[in-house]
């Protein structure tokens, strides 16, 4: 599902922390050259000089953005085995050559979510990526779109995911996947409802049972709301005996 970056390339990953690596080798930068590559990264047809310093340096002075966009660009420029950005007249984007995680994997998730098929070869490693933060830790306003982006559609994929494990009997990994997506969003219902429907499917219904009244206390608790009819007719017979 998810292939090996070639040694010989350069990968950008946003996914869990910040790592730049050029021919299998990870890449020290400082954290402005760090910042920039980041957030040209999330830039899908780059962004004008004077933009990206307001974005990145909203605090500052026009002359002080600028001045730390051009010593962040000059850093950056000389970090990688190939150049990292392209300068097209006041324009300014990520190479091509560079490979960025959250496009790659981002990519694979729509296909989960747009269309049929079976569960990914190596839903494990799947899960894994995405249950990865993008740039855990980083304060930055220009992050806040993206990250409420990859959250939606991380959790897609990972339903879709642990919907397709359920059909396949592949009851683990479709536990694992669905848990990932409640650890996310524990308020969000389509995941506890698939939670119940493995459960029922092992045969499980003292668990599918438990995970019902936990989730329904938990919301009365936190909105004073019950579960959807949709997940009450799931257990329906066996919450009133």
């Amino acid at each position: 599902m998810l292939q090996n970056e070639s040694s010989n390339g350069v990968s950008l990953e946003l996914l869990g922390g910040f790592e730049l690596i050029c021919s299998g080798r990870r890449v020290r930068l400082s954290l402005a050259a760090q910042r920039l590559l980041a957030f040209l990264a999330l830039q899908s047809d780059g962004v004008h000089r004077g933009a990206a310093a307001q974005q990145m340096w909203p605090d500052h002075p026009c002359h002080r953005a600028a001045a730390n966009l051009r010593s962040a660009l000059c850093q950056g420029r000389r970090a990688g085995c190939v150049p990292l950005v392209d300068c097209i007249g006041q324009r300014l984007q990520l190479s091509p050559m560079v490979r960025v995680d959250l496009h790659t994997v981002g990519i694979e998730a729509r296909k989960i979510v747009e269309g049929p098929g079976p569960p990914p070869g190596d839903a494990e490693a799947f899960i894994h990526v995405l249950t990865q933060d993008l740039l855990p830790g980083w304060t930055d306003e220009w992050l806040g779109l993206d990250r409420e982006n990859w959250g939606q559609l991380r959790l897609y994929a990972l339903e879709n995911v642990a919907q397709r494990l359920l059909v396949a009997q592949q009851y683990l990994p479709a536990l694992q996947a669905a848990l990932a997506a409640i650890t996310i969003d524990p308020i969000r219902e389509t995941a506890h409802r698939i939670v119940i429907e493995i459960h029922l499917a092992e045969g499980n219904v003292a668990s599918a049972v438990r995970r019902y009244q936990h989730y329904s206390d938990f919301l009365a608790r936190e909105l004073s709301v019950s579960p959807s009819p949709q997940m009450t007719s799931l257990l329906q017979g066996l919450l009133s005996a």
